[in-house]
Parts: C-alpha cells; sequence; structure tokens
C-alpha cells in the first residue's frame, strides 16, 4: 500500500516527545506529529491527549526530501463545530475580520507551508524597509542616538 501527502491511515503511538508524538505507520513506516497537530484546542502537554500504544487516525500532510512523514490528527477529523454567534461565517473570533487599520481587505488565508513562507518574508521585507527608511531619516536630521 503506497500512500502519500493527503492520504488518511490508521496508525499506533510509539513515543510521545514535548514536540509530538511519533506513530508507527502501515509498511513499516513512521512519521511525527507535531504537537500543533494534535487537536483543534491549545495542546500545552501531548500527554494530556495522547498515549503511547493509542491507536489514532491520522493524515499524511508532508513527505519531506528526506523521507520524513508529517502526520496531523486534527486534519484526520472534522473541525468543531462553532459556538452560534461567535462572528460573523469567515470571520475571526470576535467579529473582527484582521483587515487591518487602513480599511484594507483581509488578505486570503494562506493554505499551504509555501504560502505561508512568502507571506512571511513579504510582511519580513516590508518591514525591513520602513526601518531602514526611518533609520535614514534620523541619520539626515543629525540625530546619534
Amino acid at each position: 500500500m503506497e500512500f502519500g501527502v493527503g492520504s488518511i491511515l490508521e496508525g499506533k503511538v510509539t513515543g510521545i516527545t514535548k514536540f509530538g508524538a511519533f506513530v508507527s505507520l502501515p509498511e513499516g513506516k513512521s512519521g511525527l506529529v507535531h504537537i500543533s497537530e494534535i487537536a483543534y484546542s491549545y495542546v500545552n502537554d501531548v500527554k494530556d491527549h495522547l498515549k503511547e500504544g493509542q491507536e489514532v487516525k491520522v493524515k499524511v500532510i508532508g513527505i519531506d526530501e528526506n523521507g520524513r512523514i508529517n502526520l496531523s490528527i486534527k486534519k484526520a477529523m472534522d473541525p468543531p463545530p462553532r459556538p452560534a454567534g461567535q462572528g460573523r461565517p469567515g470571520g475571526r473570533p470576535g467579529g473582527h475580520s484582521g483587515g487591518g487599520f487602513r480599511g484594507k481587505p483581509a488578505p486570503a488565508e494562506p493554505t499551504t507551508f509555501e504560502d505561508r513562507l512568502k507571506q512571511f518574508m513579504a510582511s519580513s521585507d516590508s518591514k525591513l524597509s520602513e526601518l531602514r527608511q526611518s533609520e535614514r531619516r534620523s541619520s539626515r536630521r543629525g540625530g546619534r542616538r
């Protein structure tokens, strides 16, 4: 049975660490469920949610160039229902759309790691540019700190 990204499998927890849990998979393979992929709620301690030997359903969310398999328990199940009255559909909790302070539309949430990385890099470049401009302005004024 060959599996790839998107496959949903049954596995058994073989080890627990502070950053996640190792799960044995079919064909003698194993993968890691990062602590952020265990539950939809905040996970402070992996041992509060998983036990060694526990059978779990996991989704393959990535396989890196070294063949390491990244797994998710929460993506292998349906998300919990949202309580009624928690903002508008598609909005953030509390009704805040996250659109910024200048009336800009909220950007689409990145779905892949690559999209998130691109968004982070663009934001970082923008902040660095603003910082450099600010430093140039203060040095033109003769202000040394």
